[in-house]
């Protein structure tokens, strides 16, 4: 993740099956893109595994940063890039133990200033805030504004993660107020030009 204004933090559908790998290397081939999560739901580790293989090895094509989401172990195993927690998943310090200091751990901190202070405090890598806006690829509690994001930036120099209903049409307040990374997943993979015209749509925001 590099020290850039603002950049695409691409996180998968739940189904990555079938001609997803194209899918993802299509969007990959079509602009800069800083980082894609790996988010599967209700499959063993085996199956994980199968899953992510061929993802990662994308992402090390293009230089982007391979993250797991939740699975400290799954992490570990796929010698991925980083690991993404929420609140309830697995604690930070025990991270950091398991995946040592070259692992980049990001976690959800929703609207609240003090989680994220804590995050940055117990040695987070970035923090993600969020929704921001409605967004159907979970259920979401948190509505924060940007304001947060500006708040943030302003005072640390640990990244921010914008995430949560983002679209090249809305985007841009989240860019201003200074997000480090927009993390998008349906806005990209259910664009109907395509994920590639997707990408194309954020990097002409992103590059201005």
């Amino acid at each position: 993740m590099n020290d850039i204004p603002c950049q695409l933090y691409l996180i998968s559908p739940l189904d990555v099956g079938g001609s997803f790998p194209d899918r993802l290397r299509e969007a990959l081939e079509a602009g800069p893109v800083a980082a894609f999560q790996f988010r599967v739901k209700d499959v063993d580790a085996d199956e994980a595994t199968r899953l992510a293989t061929p993802l990662k090895a994308i992402c090390d094509e293009f230089d982007v940063a391979f993250v797991v989401n939740d699975d400290v172990a799954l992490a570990r195993q796929l010698g991925a890039d980083g690991v993404h927690l929420g609140q309830g998943d697995e604690s930070l310090k025990n991270a950091r133990e398991t995946l040592g200091n070259d692992v980049q751990i990001g976690i959800t901190c929703h609207d609240s200033r003090h989680l994220a202070m804590e995050a940055g405090e117990g040695g987070a890598n970035y923090v993600a805030f969020g929704a921001f806006f409605p967004t159907s690829t979970k259920e979401t509690v948190y509505r924060p504004e940007s304001d947060l994001l500006a708040w943030w930036s302003g005072m640390m120099e640990i990244p921010c993660v914008a995430i949560g209903g983002i679209t090249p049409g809305n985007c841009r307040p989240l860019v201003e107020a200074g997000a480090d990374f927009l993390a998008v997943s349906g806005a990209v993979w259910n664009d109907p030009d395509g994920p590639a015209a997707a990408v194309r749509k954020f990097a002409d925001i992103l590059g201005e």
